[in-house]
């Protein structure tokens, strides 16, 4: 019997509990594909990581992320906790990380407090943005279990967008972001009646708040994950996407989730323009939770 140690964080929050849990397994070495999938599944999380020893040793890790169904090629929180996790163990450079994954290199900023102790970290998302199909007001309403009234075109038609990682993004009314509730029968439709978006939809409400912050839910029940507690790879691509409807170099945003669910999550954006496009940074703080040992 082969055992692996596992830890678990709280992540895009600073209180235990708030936040979106994250398993991680810090040297996963050994595991096979089906028995990181089975772990995830186990799990039950929206994500679990796992590292590896990175292809090229200039790198600190490769990190593999999978949800309870897939694998994934970026992900926001699970870079953040992995980041957290590893910075503990004094597996970064000089409060640096370079992560291998499937959408390419993640480059990480640690976060320490007055002590040196790390408390969370900054994640440059892998690409720049890309935008990919609009979808109906009408179809973003029934998934989201909403009328077409509730979504806003002030800004923006719905629009998948991607640092990574795709999401469909659709801005709605301030009122009508609470009462949203997925519709599975409808998100089934939608991704037949779009092939480009291959199968799978996650679904990334916002509404602007009084203070020019944000406040988002996250749905992607065909994948397993009813509703997210807070997901990077979608507030990365929100901020890129708003940047570039202005005309400015920089914007930056702070994103509120996960608060219809109980677990309060906190996310900072900063998108700015570059020489290939517009990239984003995703920032969080993190809280430990668990340490145990899975046996395969």
């Amino acid at each position: 019997m082969r055992t692996y140690a596992f830890v678990t964080v709280d992540v895009f929050t600073d209180r235990r509990f708030g936040g979106n849990p994250l398993a991680v397994f810090p040297d996963a070495a050994g595991m096979s594909d089906a028995e990181m999938q089975s772990l995830a599944a186990e799990f039950n999380l929206s994500e679990t990581t796992f590292v590896l020893p990175p292809e090229n040793p200039a790198h600190t890790a490769r990190v593999r992320i999978f949800t309870r169904t897939r694998e994934m090629p970026f992900a926001g929180h699970p870079n953040v906790g992995t980041a957290y996790v590893l910075a503990q163990q004094g597996r970064d450079r000089g409060g640096k990380l370079l992560f291998e994954e499937l959408a390419g290199l993640v480059e990480i900023d640690v976060a320490r407090d007055g002590s040196g102790a790390p408390t969370g970290a900054t994640i440059a998302a892998p690409q720049p943005l890309s935008l990919g199909p609009e979808l109906p007001i009408e179809t973003i309403a029934a998934c989201a279990g909403l009328q077409p009234a509730d979504i806003r075109l002030g800004a923006h038609r719905p629009v998948a967008a991607s640092l990574g990682n795709p999401f469909v993004i659709a801005e709605v009314e301030a009122a009508a972001l609470s009462r949203a509730t997925p519709d599975v029968a409808s998100f089934r439709q939608a991704v037949e009646a779009v092939p480009a978006l291959e199968g799978r939809l996650g679904l990334y409400l916002y509404a602007h708040d009084a203070r020019g912050s944000a406040q988002a839910r996250m749905f992607a029940p065909l994948g397993g994950t009813f509703e997210d507690a807070a997901t990077g790879s979608a507030a990365g691509p929100l901020g890129a996407l708003l940047l570039s409807l202005s005309t400015d170099p920089e914007l930056r945003l702070d994103i509120q989730q996960g608060v219809v669910m109980g677990r309060p999550s906190l996310l900072r954006v900063v998108a700015r323009r570059g020489a290939d496009g517009i990239r984003a940074t995703i920032a969080g703080q993190c809280v430990p939770v668990l340490r145990g040992e899975a046996q395969l």
